[in-house]
């Protein structure tokens, strides 16, 4: 359902929501999901750096637009999808590169900054709503971001690539995350800033919010 900025809770259409200033959670939501890199956490200029400079290890190049296109799918796809595109399939792996970037990342991951106007719902609905983390991101690294940005204490559910078999676009992890919360899809709504998550939560039967428009997401 969208979310039409001006207008009161309960004004919808096509099951995305639109940030808005001063944004409170939609009418009859029970239960929050928040995707991590680009929502919760301002990752994503981290994370291109990261594959940058993993890819060129092996003589790859890799520009803004192609990570940008795959915000919100596992490391492990990215990687796969980098060795196609650039003809590398036989001569470098996916475990070659996904190490070289967690070691580049891990380097740099201590820049990372949250993303205020999204962790402020955090700091809201803590202890008055279930809340859960729903990421394509390695376990490791995820647990690693929340505590930089002081919110680990937060969240004792948090789903991550690698709890699920079917990633982003597919609803999975956010379905995972309302199991676990004990909270119908359709009561869920989800923070996101990626194509894939949007199309994700919009899958599973929840309301979709697109946090692009509440910070500076342009990382090209």
């Amino acid at each position: 359902m969208l979310r039409l900025p001006g207008f009161p809770a309960g004004c919808y259409l096509n099951n995305i929501t639109f940030a808005v200033m001063n944004y409170d959670i939609s009418t009859g939501v029970k239960g929050l999901i928040f995707d991590l890199d680009g929502t919760l956490a301002n990752t994503m200029p981290w994370h291109y750096q990261a594959w940058k400079k993993a890819c060129l290890r092996f003589g790859i190049v890799m520009d803004s637009a192609f990570l940008q296109a795959h915000t919100g799918a596992p490391g492990w796809k990215i990687a796969e999808d980098i060795i196609d595109k650039s003809g590398m399939k036989g001569k470098v792996s996916v475990d070659d590169i996904m190490q070289v970037k967690l070691e580049e990342f891990f380097s740099i991951q201590h820049n990372v900054t949250p993303i205020e106007p999204v962790t402020a719902l955090v700091h809201k609905y803590y202890g008055r709503m279930p809340m859960s983390v729903g990421t394509g991101g390695h376990r490791e690294a995820v647990e690693k971001t929340l505590e930089i940005i002081g919110i680990r204490q937060y969240f004792d559910i948090i789903v991550t690539a690698n709890d699920v078999k079917q990633h982003k676009p597919h609803p999975e992890t956010f379905l995972k995350c309302a199991e676990l919360m004990n909270v119908p899809p359709e009561m869920c709504e989800v923070f996101e800033d990626g194509d894939l998550g949007i199309e994700a939560a919009t899958r599973a039967g929840m309301i979709a919010t697109d946090v692009r428009a509440w910070y500076d997401s342009d990382w090209r």
